[in-house]
Protein backbone atom coordinates (compact mmCIF):
# COMPACT_ATOMS: atom_id res chain seq x y z
CA UNK A 1 0.00 0.00 0.00
CA UNK A 2 1.15 3.42 -0.98
CA UNK A 3 2.54 5.24 2.01
CA UNK A 4 1.43 8.91 2.22
CA UNK A 5 3.34 12.10 4.12
CA UNK A 6 2.02 15.03 4.79
CA UNK A 7 3.80 18.56 4.91
CA UNK A 8 2.76 21.33 6.82
CA UNK A 9 4.68 24.95 6.52
CA UNK A 10 4.38 28.22 6.24
CA UNK A 11 7.04 30.14 4.26
CA UNK A 12 7.46 34.00 4.77
CA UNK A 13 10.92 34.18 2.25
CA UNK A 14 10.74 31.01 0.89
CA UNK A 15 13.48 29.69 2.64
CA UNK A 16 11.48 27.25 4.50
CA UNK A 17 9.71 25.94 1.11
CA UNK A 18 13.38 25.15 -0.29
CA UNK A 19 14.15 23.03 2.59
CA UNK A 20 10.73 20.83 2.45
CA UNK A 21 11.11 20.83 -1.27
CA UNK A 22 15.06 19.37 -0.38
CA UNK A 23 13.57 17.03 2.76
CA UNK A 24 11.03 15.68 0.47
CA UNK A 25 12.69 14.82 -2.81
CA UNK A 26 13.94 11.38 -1.79
CA UNK A 27 10.63 10.57 -0.22
CA UNK A 28 9.12 11.72 -3.74
CA UNK A 29 11.41 9.71 -5.70
CA UNK A 30 11.07 6.36 -2.91
CA UNK A 31 6.98 6.68 -4.65
CA UNK A 32 5.92 7.86 -1.16
CA UNK A 33 2.96 9.66 -1.99
CA UNK A 34 3.99 13.57 -0.76
CA UNK A 35 0.98 16.12 -0.21
CA UNK A 36 2.86 19.65 0.40
CA UNK A 37 0.48 22.42 1.85
CA UNK A 38 1.95 25.65 2.38
CA UNK A 39 -0.29 27.47 4.70
CA UNK A 40 -0.90 31.08 5.22
CA UNK A 41 -2.71 34.00 7.53
CA UNK A 42 -5.73 35.61 6.31
CA UNK A 43 -3.49 38.72 6.89
CA UNK A 44 -0.36 37.96 5.64
CA UNK A 45 3.19 38.54 7.43
CA UNK A 46 4.45 40.43 4.31
CA UNK A 47 8.60 40.07 3.18
CA UNK A 48 10.42 42.01 3.95
CA UNK A 49 9.32 42.81 7.46
CA UNK A 50 9.34 46.82 8.81
CA UNK A 51 10.88 47.04 12.07
CA UNK A 52 7.30 48.11 13.36
CA UNK A 53 5.40 44.70 12.28
CA UNK A 54 8.48 42.50 13.15
CA UNK A 55 8.56 43.50 16.90
CA UNK A 56 4.95 43.76 17.09
CA UNK A 57 4.82 40.12 16.41
CA UNK A 58 6.45 39.56 19.84
CA UNK A 59 3.93 38.89 22.46
CA UNK A 60 1.66 37.10 20.04
CA UNK A 61 4.73 34.81 19.09
CA UNK A 62 5.50 34.32 22.56
CA UNK A 63 1.88 33.81 24.31
CA UNK A 64 1.30 31.28 21.65
CA UNK A 65 -2.00 33.56 20.20
CA UNK A 66 -3.21 32.31 16.97
CA UNK A 67 -4.71 34.36 13.99
CA UNK A 68 -6.89 33.54 11.54
CA UNK A 69 -5.92 30.99 8.33
CA UNK A 70 -6.53 31.42 4.74
CA UNK A 71 -9.01 28.35 3.29
CA UNK A 72 -6.42 25.08 2.81
CA UNK A 73 -7.86 21.57 2.30
CA UNK A 74 -6.35 18.21 2.78
CA UNK A 75 -6.94 15.33 0.62
CA UNK A 76 -6.70 12.85 3.14
CA UNK A 77 -7.91 12.48 7.05
CA UNK A 78 -5.45 10.11 7.58
CA UNK A 79 -1.50 10.00 7.18
CA UNK A 80 1.36 7.71 7.56
CA UNK A 81 3.48 10.45 8.56
CA UNK A 82 3.05 14.17 9.41
CA UNK A 83 6.30 16.51 8.77
CA UNK A 84 5.69 19.94 10.34
CA UNK A 85 8.03 22.43 9.24
CA UNK A 86 8.12 25.50 11.01
CA UNK A 87 10.24 28.97 12.09
CA UNK A 88 11.02 29.97 15.53
CA UNK A 89 10.03 33.94 16.24
CA UNK A 90 11.21 35.42 19.30
CA UNK A 91 11.92 31.54 20.91
CA UNK A 92 8.56 30.68 20.38
CA UNK A 93 6.95 29.11 17.62
CA UNK A 94 5.99 31.74 14.63
CA UNK A 95 2.41 33.05 14.80
CA UNK A 96 1.36 31.39 11.41
CA UNK A 97 3.14 27.91 12.87
CA UNK A 98 1.48 27.85 15.89
CA UNK A 99 -2.11 28.77 14.28
CA UNK A 100 -1.33 25.57 12.14
CA UNK A 101 -1.21 23.73 15.28
CA UNK A 102 -4.22 24.33 16.83
CA UNK A 103 -6.42 24.37 13.82
CA UNK A 104 -9.00 22.12 13.86
CA UNK A 105 -8.25 20.40 10.75
CA UNK A 106 -4.84 19.81 11.75
CA UNK A 107 -5.22 18.38 15.07
CA UNK A 108 -7.82 15.74 13.69
CA UNK A 109 -5.11 14.58 11.27
CA UNK A 110 -2.38 14.78 14.21
CA UNK A 111 -4.18 12.54 16.60
CA UNK A 112 -2.19 8.86 16.63
CA UNK A 113 -0.01 9.72 13.94
CA UNK A 114 3.81 9.95 13.33
CA UNK A 115 5.12 13.64 13.58
CA UNK A 116 8.73 15.09 12.22
CA UNK A 117 9.69 18.65 13.51
CA UNK A 118 11.87 20.06 10.45
CA UNK A 119 12.87 23.32 11.75
CA UNK A 120 14.59 26.51 9.97
CA UNK A 121 15.71 29.05 13.03
CA UNK A 122 18.77 31.77 12.97
CA UNK A 123 20.09 29.29 15.78
CA UNK A 124 18.12 29.39 18.25
CA UNK A 125 15.63 26.73 18.69
CA UNK A 126 15.10 25.38 21.53
CA UNK A 127 12.26 26.87 23.65
CA UNK A 128 10.26 26.96 20.28
CA UNK A 129 10.13 23.07 20.14
CA UNK A 130 9.39 22.89 23.47
CA UNK A 131 6.90 24.24 23.28
CA UNK A 132 5.82 22.62 19.75
CA UNK A 133 6.49 18.93 22.25
CA UNK A 134 3.37 20.16 24.18
CA UNK A 135 1.11 21.16 21.29
CA UNK A 136 1.46 17.78 19.90
CA UNK A 137 0.97 15.86 23.32
CA UNK A 138 -2.25 17.69 23.28
CA UNK A 139 -3.17 16.86 20.16
CA UNK A 140 -2.47 13.20 20.62
CA UNK A 141 0.52 13.17 17.91
CA UNK A 142 3.73 10.84 18.14
CA UNK A 143 6.77 12.66 17.82
CA UNK A 144 9.51 10.32 15.97
CA UNK A 145 11.63 12.70 14.72
CA UNK A 146 13.10 16.24 14.93
CA UNK A 147 15.43 18.19 12.28
CA UNK A 148 16.52 21.75 13.14
CA UNK A 149 18.52 23.65 10.11
CA UNK A 150 20.41 26.94 11.53
CA UNK A 151 22.46 30.18 10.60
CA UNK A 152 25.92 28.51 11.02
CA UNK A 153 27.65 32.18 11.18
CA UNK A 154 28.59 33.21 14.76
CA UNK A 155 25.56 34.81 17.08
CA UNK A 156 26.21 38.33 16.36
CA UNK A 157 27.08 38.17 12.98
CA UNK A 158 24.04 36.14 12.12
CA UNK A 159 22.01 39.22 14.14
CA UNK A 160 23.31 41.63 11.84
CA UNK A 161 22.86 39.75 8.42
CA UNK A 162 19.45 38.16 9.49
CA UNK A 163 18.25 41.80 10.05
CA UNK A 164 19.84 43.39 6.94
CA UNK A 165 18.01 40.18 5.11
CA UNK A 166 14.64 40.71 7.11
CA UNK A 167 14.19 44.71 6.32
CA UNK A 168 15.21 44.40 2.77
CA UNK A 169 14.39 41.19 1.50
CA UNK A 170 17.93 40.64 0.39
CA UNK A 171 19.64 37.40 0.72
CA UNK A 172 23.01 38.61 -0.59
CA UNK A 173 26.29 39.35 1.46
CA UNK A 174 25.69 42.96 3.54
CA UNK A 175 28.45 45.37 2.75
CA UNK A 176 30.36 42.87 0.66
CA UNK A 177 31.65 41.16 3.74
CA UNK A 178 29.27 39.88 6.02
CA UNK A 179 28.43 35.99 4.90
CA UNK A 180 24.93 35.54 3.61
CA UNK A 181 21.60 35.18 5.73
CA UNK A 182 20.25 32.24 7.07
CA UNK A 183 20.01 28.63 6.30
CA UNK A 184 23.03 27.65 3.56
CA UNK A 185 22.60 26.31 0.19
CA UNK A 186 24.65 23.70 1.31
CA UNK A 187 22.82 22.87 4.41
CA UNK A 188 19.43 22.92 2.71
CA UNK A 189 20.93 20.08 0.14
CA UNK A 190 22.00 18.12 3.44
CA UNK A 191 18.47 17.65 4.00
CA UNK A 192 17.90 14.99 1.12
CA UNK A 193 20.29 13.05 3.86
CA UNK A 194 17.57 13.12 5.73
CA UNK A 195 14.97 12.64 3.66
CA UNK A 196 16.74 9.47 2.77
CA UNK A 197 16.36 7.87 6.39
CA UNK A 198 13.23 9.13 6.62
CA UNK A 199 12.53 6.46 4.16
CA UNK A 200 14.43 3.65 5.41
CA UNK A 201 11.84 3.83 9.31
CA UNK A 202 8.76 4.42 7.05
CA UNK A 203 9.19 1.24 4.86
CA UNK A 204 10.04 -0.55 8.28
CA UNK A 205 6.87 0.65 9.41
CA UNK A 206 8.85 1.56 12.92
CA UNK A 207 10.15 4.76 14.27
CA UNK A 208 12.34 3.51 16.67
CA UNK A 209 16.17 4.78 16.26
CA UNK A 210 14.92 7.29 14.01
CA UNK A 211 16.10 10.55 15.98
CA UNK A 212 19.15 8.52 17.01
CA UNK A 213 19.75 7.91 13.15
CA UNK A 214 18.96 11.70 12.77
CA UNK A 215 21.67 13.02 15.40
CA UNK A 216 24.39 10.82 13.90
CA UNK A 217 23.58 12.71 10.67
CA UNK A 218 24.02 16.07 12.19
CA UNK A 219 20.21 16.85 12.01
CA UNK A 220 20.51 18.40 15.74
CA UNK A 221 22.92 20.22 16.97
CA UNK A 222 23.04 22.13 20.44
CA UNK A 223 25.78 24.90 20.98
CA UNK A 224 26.51 25.07 24.68
CA UNK A 225 27.03 28.99 24.84
CA UNK A 226 23.36 29.44 22.91
CA UNK A 227 21.50 26.89 24.87
CA UNK A 228 23.11 28.80 28.33
CA UNK A 229 21.65 31.97 26.90
CA UNK A 230 18.23 30.63 25.42
CA UNK A 231 17.43 29.16 28.64
CA UNK A 232 17.77 32.42 30.13
CA UNK A 233 16.29 34.36 27.36
CA UNK A 234 13.27 32.94 27.09
CA UNK A 235 12.10 33.85 30.69
CA UNK A 236 12.82 37.14 29.70
CA UNK A 237 10.77 37.16 26.50
CA UNK A 238 7.41 35.94 28.75
CA UNK A 239 8.23 38.67 31.01
CA UNK A 240 8.37 41.36 27.96
CA UNK A 241 5.04 39.79 26.25
CA UNK A 242 3.24 40.45 29.61
CA UNK A 243 4.21 43.86 29.87
CA UNK A 244 3.04 44.47 26.18
CA UNK A 245 0.14 42.89 25.98
CA UNK A 246 -0.97 44.64 29.76
CA UNK A 247 0.17 47.95 28.82
CA UNK A 248 -1.93 50.69 27.24
CA UNK A 249 0.58 52.00 25.28
CA UNK A 250 1.86 48.87 23.28
CA UNK A 251 3.56 50.74 20.39
CA UNK A 252 5.66 52.86 23.10
CA UNK A 253 6.31 49.07 24.92
CA UNK A 254 7.89 47.51 21.64
CA UNK A 255 10.21 50.25 20.85
CA UNK A 256 11.78 50.06 24.47
CA UNK A 257 11.43 46.62 23.64
CA UNK A 258 13.30 46.83 20.22
CA UNK A 259 16.18 48.67 22.10
CA UNK A 260 16.27 46.61 25.18
CA UNK A 261 16.67 43.44 22.93
CA UNK A 262 19.37 44.81 20.61
CA UNK A 263 21.66 46.26 24.08
CA UNK A 264 21.04 42.54 25.40
CA UNK A 265 22.49 41.08 22.27
CA UNK A 266 25.63 43.03 21.92
CA UNK A 267 26.13 44.18 25.40
CA UNK A 268 24.80 42.35 28.00
CA UNK A 269 25.05 38.65 26.39
CA UNK A 270 28.72 38.64 26.04
CA UNK A 271 29.53 39.97 29.07
CA UNK A 272 27.23 37.09 30.78
CA UNK A 273 28.96 34.28 28.08
CA UNK A 274 32.76 35.56 29.07
CA UNK A 275 31.70 35.46 32.84
CA UNK A 276 29.76 31.70 32.06
CA UNK A 277 32.52 30.04 30.17
CA UNK A 278 36.01 31.75 32.57
CA UNK A 279 33.80 30.51 36.31
CA UNK A 280 30.91 27.74 35.53
CA UNK A 281 30.89 26.04 32.61
CA UNK A 282 34.46 23.96 32.91
CA UNK A 283 32.84 22.52 36.25
CA UNK A 284 29.25 22.12 34.55
CA UNK A 285 30.09 18.85 32.45
CA UNK A 286 27.69 16.26 33.28
CA UNK A 287 24.95 18.78 33.79
CA UNK A 288 25.78 20.39 29.94
CA UNK A 289 26.14 16.99 28.83
CA UNK A 290 22.82 15.37 30.01
CA UNK A 291 20.44 18.93 28.72
CA UNK A 292 22.35 18.34 25.55
CA UNK A 293 20.89 15.08 25.37
CA UNK A 294 17.58 15.83 26.30
CA UNK A 295 17.56 18.74 23.30
CA UNK A 296 18.92 16.34 21.00
CA UNK A 297 15.87 13.43 21.72
CA UNK A 298 12.32 14.15 21.76
CA UNK A 299 11.27 13.73 25.16
CA UNK A 300 8.63 16.54 27.00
Amino acid sequence: MNKKLLVLYYSQSGQLGEIVNCFASPLEEAGISVEKVRVRPQNDFVFPWTSARFFDAMPESVHAIPVELSPFQLKESKYDLVVFAYQPWFLSPSIPANSMLLHPMVKAVLKDTPVITLIAARNMWLNAQEKVKVILKNSGANLVGNIALVDRSANLTSVVTILYWMLTGKKDKYLGIFPKPGVSQEDMQHTEEFGKTVVEFLHKDSWDGLQQALVLQDAVEIKTNLMFVEERAGRLFNIWANLVNTSKNRAAWLVVYKYYLLFALFIVAPVVLTVYSVFFKPFMGKSIASKKMYYSGLKS
